[in-house]
């Protein structure tokens, strides 16, 4: 296999790719506190577990038809600050501060001014979401040209994203802590704050210190104005169908839904399978078991996958890399039905090394990818440059999923016959919820193996467009 060195210009500096990742944490962070968040609301504020997902799922359908406007906007914003820092600044200064407000619920209330008023601060808050995420992540994909060092730039970023999800289950046992809130309510609200709070800084972090790409040689693109509103509608479908016609774009995603999806519909049954199985339905006996088993789960993550697929991808290509950490995270997920022992609850932890590769793996490699899509997109469609846009898609594709996975997973749980009302679930509904939450992510990992078998670009491929392009711009 063909490799090249990285040129000296081509490497992000550290105090960039530190930014950059905090902008990740950030990114990370938010989804991360909300899955523990949501289950406050079906076992504290005992909410039908439909009613749930429907929270979870509807913002998040407006969240992502936005986002390819607000990637399109970003790809075509002309200002002395750059095209994407203005966006990521104000984004993560709204999110942060309506994450807050979201979560002053009141049990008091009842379900339904609870169900209405948790919807209406989503909207908001899933709107400053998208004007963040999706100019931070067309940032990402334009901060180095170079193949292997994007894969590095991503690996950083996963790396400290991983950090929302070492902490993130510890909100779970704050909340719940009865030394530290007398209510879980009152747990949420305000650790809310904290976490709205902390999401802000590290939110602002790549609008003050990371570069943007040159924008010398960047022509063609949209003048952003009312008067020109037909036009760049025009402009927007335009780059949308030559986005979503990329096959090789398509297999990125179509693996990506596959991966992040199955995992998403099952995120949430490991805590419930600890709590009802393990713990037989004490949250008190529980204690810290949930917190530690989704922190660890990010420390493999963090310092034992992101470093070893880095490696592996190097040396034998992201594909196969890809592959093979879909491949060993499937096993993972087959041992957690003998790993999930009442017996000795210390046996859940084996198989969180094998899982962490999915995740860990996919955002990794698939970050990296999407940048070298967008060169081969420019190769074939010319100016402008459309990182912004390809992220959104790509998130867009990653949200409208998850919308409906979290909805699908508020289904799952009902069709198992799991009820919130309860303290000691049925046995049937255990081995049901058991049997989900492995058959569900394996299966989806096989399809997304299929989906990226025949993905061609290469390094050498990589390389070799890369070439064009710097010859067709005229640069050095």
């Amino acid at each position: 296999m063909e490799h090249h060195k990285t040129a000296p210009k081509d490497v992000v500096p550290l105090i960039q790719k530190i930014a950059f990742g905090s902008g990740h944490l950030t990114n990370q962070l938010f989804p991360a506190a909300l899955g523990v968040f949501m289950i406050v609301l079906v076992l504290s504020l005992k909410m039908n577990p439909i009613l749930a997902g429907l929270l979870a799922a509807i913002p998040r359908l407006i969240d992502a038809v936005l986002d390819p406007v607000m990637g399109f906007i970003s790809d075509n914003t002309v200002s002395k600050w750059g095209r994407r820092k203005p966006y990521i600044f104000i984004g993560a200064i709204i999110t942060g501060i309506v994450f807050m407000i979201m979560w002053q619920l009141y049990p008091e209330n009842g379900q339904t001014y609870n169900f209405i008023y948790f919807l209406i601060m989503s909207f908001f808050f899933y709107v400053g979401y998208t004007i963040f995420a999706a100019p931070l992540i067309g940032l990402g994909y334009e901060m180095t040209p170079d193949y292997n060092e994007r894969t590095r730039l991503m690996a950083i970023s996963q790396f400290m994203g991983q950090f929302a999800w070492m902490i993130a289950p510890w909100f779970w046992f704050i909340i719940y802590n009865q030394d530290v809130y007398p209510s879980t309510p009152e747990g949420a609200r305000n650790l809310s704050i904290w976490v709205g709070a902390i999401c802000l800084v590290l939110g602002v972090m790549p609008a003050l210190f990371c570069r943007e790409i040159d924008q010398t040689h960047l022509t063609n693109r949209a003048k952003l104005s009312a008067k020109e509103f037909t036009n760049n509608m025009k402009a927007l479908f335009k780059s949308m169908k030559q986005i979503i016609t990329n096959r090789s774009f398509l297999r990125l995603c179509g693996a990506t839904f596959l991966i992040f999806n199955g995992f998403q519909i099952i995120a949430q049954f490991a805590f419930f399978i600890i709590i009802f199985y393990l713990f037989s339905g004490d949250t008190n006996a529980a204690g810290q078991w949930p917190a530690w088993f989704g922190t660890l789960s990010a420390v493999a993550t963090a310092f034992l996958v992101i470093p070893v697929i880095t490696f592996i991808s190097t040396k034998v290509g992201k594909k196969n890399a890809f592959i093979i950490s879909t491949a060993i995270s499937i096993v993972g997920y087959s041992l957690k039905w003998w790993a999930f022992d009442p017996g000795n609850p210390w046996l859940m932890f084996l198989p969180l090394p094998l899982i962490s590769f999915g995740i860990g793996g996919l955002f990794t490699l698939m970050m990296s990818m999407t940048a070298d899509v967008c060169d081969l997109d420019e190769l074939n469609n010319g100016m402008p440059r459309k990182e912004g846009t390809f992220g959104a898609v790509y998130w867009w594709m990653v949200k409208l999923g998850t919308a409906l996975a979290l909805l699908g997973s508020g289904v799952v749980l009902d069709l198992v016959g799991f009820d919130q009302n309860i303290t000691v679930q049925t046995v049937e509904t255990i081995t049901r919820l058991r049997i989900a939450d492995i058959l569900i992510p394996s299966i989806t990992g096989i399809l997304a193996i299929l989906v990226m078998w025949k993905y061609d670009i290469t390094e050498k491929k990589a390389n070799e467009i890369r070439r064009s392009l710097v010859e067709r711009r005229g640069e050095l």
